[in-house]
């Protein structure tokens, strides 16, 4: 990976859409919300964004998909923004469908994300052949575009997922992911991307490869950079990133930030510029994914009360900093 400034960005979906099918089905593809957007991500000194892609839109319209990309690079760069993409994820919910997506459910976090590939194509080895075209597919075409940061492959490959959809998760969900896992970084090599391709561990122990779990261990023996998440205090992201620099490749931490669990800008980001860890907080505008609601929406609906704090996102609908000393502290350290 060529030597890159100090990365400081968010996971993005723009605030018109619940989902990232909403985010890049032709009908839905709102690229002046987006390059709305973007542009106060930049003038915050924001160089980078985690955004999510779907195996169902290469299904659907791969050159479309292709051309929404494509159009959605252009707009990153003239903000001097390079994304990373993530192809697949594990959490939320576990049936998605083409076409219109379903409205937010009120006073709920993230009540419309899916996961990709859903629980039907996951359990069918008969749909792996149309996964590998979309991993191949997706990185090949943008295999030498600088734009692009990095290809993040699987999102929290194995996170369970509780039912709070009302919908039950494979039972072998774990075991299925161990075996595609592998296959899915295969496939994507075979895009021969210049851009280097991760997974990111989320949860355990990693201070010992005996301590994780084989999924932890795959993440991290076939990623080219290293990526991790940590929703936990500064002195816990400071843990981890200690634990995981025995790897000796770059550090990038793919999400972190949720206020009401001690995970916050002032506690984390200077610490990750001290170890020079890239850092890509959950969330950027709030909007139909409604994430600035705490997880704990799940069971009790935030709709006749606001949450204390916001959980997560750092602008308000209109622009405006949620809370100003917070983009002054991100100003401050990336000097813009």
């Amino acid at each position: 990976m060529p030597k890159q400034p100090w990365l400081v960005g968010a996971n993005y979906t723009p605030a018109s859409a619940i989902n990232q099918l909403e985010m890049w089905q032709a009908d839905t593809f709102d690229i002046a919300q987006i390059d709305r957007e973007l542009g106060w991500a930049r003038a915050i000194g924001m160089n980078t964004m985690r955004v999510f892609l779907h195996d169902l839109l290469w299904q659907q319209d791969a050159a479309g998909l292709q051309k929404r990309v494509e159009t959605f690079l252009k707009v990153a760069n003239q903000h001097q923004i390079r994304p990373i993409f993530v192809l697949f994820d594990s959490c939320w919910d576990p049936f998605p469908r083409l076409g219109k997506q379903r409205a937010p459910t009120p006073g709920v976090h993230n009540s419309g994300w899916v996961q990709s590939p859903g629980a039907n194509a996951l359990k069918d080895p008969s749909q792996y052949p149309r996964l590998e075209a979309y991993v191949t597919g997706i990185v090949k075409a943008f295999a030498h575009d600088e734009r692009i940061l990095a290809w993040d492959l699987w999102n929290e490959p194995d996170n369970p997922t509780t039912s709070s959809y009302g919908k039950v998760e494979l039972p072998n969900k774990i075991a299925l992911v161990e075996k595609l896992l592998p296959k899915v970084f295969q496939w994507a090599r075979a895009g021969k991307p210049t851009q280097p391709l991760t997974s990111g561990v989320w949860q355990g122990n990693w201070s010992s490869p005996a301590k994780m779990s084989a999924i932890d261990r795959i993440q991290l023996e076939m990623s080219d950079v290293i990526s991790f998440h940590n929703y936990d205090d500064g002195a816990e992201f400071e843990k981890r990133i200690q634990w995981l620099q025995v790897y000796k490749r770059p550090l990038l931490c793919t999400e972190y930030m949720a206020r009401g669990n001690k995970s916050t800008f002032a506690s984390t980001l200077p610490v990750a510029k001290r170890y020079k860890v890239a850092a890509i907080n959950w969330g950027l505008v709030v909007g139909k994914t409604q994430t600035n609601l705490p997880w704990d929406s799940w069971e009790r609906p935030y709709t006749n009360r606001a949450p204390a704090i916001w959980f997560h996102e750092v602008f308000q609908a209109d622009g405006k900093p949620y809370r100003q000393e917070e983009v002054d502290l991100i100003k401050k350290l990336t000097a813009r």
